[in-house]
């Protein structure tokens, strides 16, 4: 794990503002059902989100996706 993609939910939501802080937070709330465990880090109170672990999982998403035959409108 390299610490310089360890970012806090408003840093992440800075970075791309296409994610908002209240969908993080609510991905975070609901990390279980969506496995978004895999991109947080917790310590203590905080939470933090792995930027490579939530590009992952943001692929994994966009394949199940394609996988279901979802049309994407471009």
């Amino acid at each position: 794990m390299n610490v310089q993609n360890i970012l806090t939910v408003s840093q992440l939501a800075e970075l791309n503002p296409a994610f908002t802080e209240p969908t993080l937070r609510w991905w975070i709330f609901h990390a279980d059902r969506f496995d978004f465990n895999k991109c947080l880090i917790r310590i203590g109170g905080r939470v933090y989100i792995d930027l490579r672990a939530f590009t992952e999982w943001l692929d994994a998403h966009r394949a199940e996706a394609f996988n279901d035959n979802i049309e994407v409108v471009e």
